[in-house]
């Protein structure tokens, strides 16, 4: 146990005490914030999005003209001049657009706008959106209903909110929230196990082609090696995950006397998640813990099985595709049904679970399903670490001959 220790020490200490390390741990959250604050003052002070675009409308209908109404930023113009000189007096104007409403228009017709610079979706939408009005309402009149009773009929717009009902009453159910903290917390499990798990088998790589192993393993056994190194690189990530939350919440408090605005999003998800956001951040460092050492051991045995880190392909597709699939799951389709039975499956497999529940947690989930995933968790670390360190004992002493799967299963079943 000793041995493992000090294993820990070294990956730990080497690590952080990287300028590296230290330059990252502290610009990542002042850069979050400072990224934050960029887009809210270019979104308040942006010349471009409050600049006024004018809108010159060619009706060869005569059905739409002088019926558009202004809004934000667009002003609509009806003209009455012909097609090829109002194109060419638009092509001189940046800030002016041409919309030509042919003499014929089907349902299936497509109108046109004209412009030197491409459109935005905003306003191709916002014209889209006014004619569609416009037909409709030309429809009613024609079939000789009376607009003005229709319009009276027509209620103020109604918003919907939700609300959760729980043991002690129904709260705000915050689904903007839930839906913001379930993503965000996939996302980052997604990248980290990436990072911390290469981290992982570069070092291994490192050792085993310089021949340092060799010199490290007549002192200890090649599992107490790889558990060290494994503990040591996590240890790293945590820390690196503590500090980050720390620097992030003492950064954006010092921000907010300064901006107008949130200046960290995370801040504003753990405000409206409330108390339920201590117990998901548990959650969180839990699936992630878990979800880096199962992962982690395989990159491991990974890089115990090849010379080079350009030899390493054909091993870390399958390893990291049901992380990649369950990833774009999450951020595709997971999210508006938290509760499907591919999404409780997802949750609760091991090589799926951490990323998949991350997406759920928000939502709320079952005792059971939560107290079975954990377990699952804690059984598939423990088989993965079995199953690498019987690869790395063999791999990590093995040279110039590029490993096969058939291989590594030679070397899985070689006795002691």
């Amino acid at each position: 146990m000793n041995k493992v220790l000090l294993i820990i020490q070294r990956e730990y200490l080497t690590r952080v005490k990287k300028k590296a390390f230290i330059v990252m741990t502290l610009l990542v959250p002042t850069l979050i914030v400072c990224m934050y604050g960029i887009i809210a003052f270019l979104a308040l002070n942006n010349d471009e999005l409050n600049k006024a675009h004018i809108i010159k409308v060619i009706d060869e209908r005569g059905d739409y003209a002088n019926k558009f109404h202004n809004v934000e930023n667009l002003k609509f113009q009806t003209i009455h001049e012909p097609l090829a000189k109002a194109k060419a007096e638009v092509k001189k104007d940046e800030d002016s657009y041409l919309l030509w409403i042919p003499a014929r228009i089907n349902k299936t017709d497509t109108v046109q706008v004209f412009s030197k610079k491409k459109p935005s979706l905003t306003i191709t939408g916002e014209v889209e959106n006014q004619m569609n009005a416009i037909a409709t309402n030309n429809g009613i009149l024609k079939m000789g209903i009376d607009t003005a009773k229709l319009n009276a009929a027509k209620t103020s717009h109604i918003t919907v909110g939700a609300r959760e009902i729980t043991d002690t009453g129904d709260t705000d159910a915050n689904v903007g929230a839930a839906y913001g903290a379930g993503i965000a917390g996939a996302i980052l499990i997604y990248i980290s196990l990436f990072i911390y798990g290469a981290q992982v088998m570069r070092g291994v790589i490192e050792e085993k082609t310089s021949r340092i192993v060799e010199v490290i393993i007549s002192s200890v056994k090649p599992f107490q090696l790889m558990l060290g190194k494994i503990i040591g690189v996590g240890m790293v990530g945590l820390t690196q995950f503590i500090l980050w939350i720390i620097l992030s919440a003492s950064v954006s408090y010092i921000a907010g006397h300064f901006l107008t605005v949130p200046a960290n999003p995370v801040m504003g998800f753990a405000k409206n998640l409330g108390a339920n956001a201590v117990a998901e951040v548990g959650f969180f460092m839990f699936y992630w813990i878990t979800g880096y050492l199962l992962y982690s051991a395989l990159f491991a045995a990974v890089g115990s099985a090849v010379d080079s880190e350009t030899e390493t392909q054909q091993f870390m597709f399958p390893i990291t595709l049901p992380l990649l699939f369950t990833y774009i799951l999450s951020v595709s389709y997971l999210f508006q049904v938290p509760d499907s039975p591919l999404a409780v499956w997802l949750s609760i497999i091991p090589f799926t679970a951490p990323v998949a529940m991350m997406v759920r947690l928000p939502f709320g989930v079952p005792g059971w399903q939560m107290a079975l995933s954990m377990l699952m968790m804690v059984i598939g670390f423990l088989f993965t670490t079995y199953i690498a360190s019987r690869i790395y004992r063999v791999g990590i002493l093995m040279y110039g001959k590029k490993a096969s799967y058939k291989e590594l299963v030679k070397w899985f079943f070689y006795k002691e």
